[in-house]
């Protein structure tokens, strides 16, 4: 998927939609912006506006082209009795490419999809190179044994073993691993969005 200006992006759909603008530098940037704008008017955004936004931000943040979200959606769409957003967040933080990057194997989603699409990891000890690949419980990621000498995880261990990691998944910094031991947690405030705002969007 092709992105355009990162922090141009960011600044309008907050820094949380890539990891590198992340930083203290952007946050004080922002501050500093906002603090200027604070004395002008107000736009006011119609509900569709935040809706559009909601989807912008959780679709740059898992790095998916608009057909693939729509694909998503339209699977949660088709199921009955369910909370919507909750199933929609399962399956956006099931993809391998976010796995790895939520295992820290990868510093981000981006470079976690690279490292799928080039073939370094494995689901079972069997090579995937599908970012978007759905993992299930008791499956277990890791990084393939011929690519572990590689620079590019040279630093993963410690990064492992330091890190704070979702709590579905298990760690294993020895073996460059994580067993997927339950499935994601909805929580509102930890999604990448608003998914109810992003299902409303797509339920019109």
């Amino acid at each position: 998927m092709k992105i355009g200006p990162k922090y141009k992006i960011a600044k309008r759909l907050g820094a949380s939609v890539f990891e590198k603008t992340q930083t203290q530098k952007f946050a004080l940037s922002e501050a500093r912006k906002s603090k200027i704008r604070r004395g002008g008017r107000r736009k006011n955004v119609s509900d569709f506006g935040k809706q559009l936004l909601e989807k912008q931000k959780v679709r740059f943040t898992y790095g998916i082209t608009e057909k693939q979200f729509r694909n998503y959606i339209n699977a949660v769409l088709e199921m009955s009795g369910v909370n919507p957003a909750e199933e929609l967040h399962k399956a956006l933080e099931r993809r391998l490419d976010n796995v790895v990057a939520r295992a820290t194997l990868a510093t981000t989603r981006r470079g976690a999809r690279q490292m799928v699409s080039h073939g370094h990891i494995t689901v079972n000890g069997k090579k995937i190179t599908v970012p978007s690949h759905k993992v299930k419980v008791g499956d277990v990621v890791s990084v393939r044994e011929g690519s572990k000498s590689a620079a590019l995880f040279a630093s993963a261990s410690d990064r492992m073993t330091n890190a704070t990691i979702v709590g579905w998944l298990k760690p294993n910094p020895k073996e460059l691993s994580a067993e997927v031991s339950d499935l994601p947690t909805y929580v509102v405030t930890e999604a990448a969005g608003d998914l109810t705002a992003v299902m409303s969007f797509y339920s019109r």
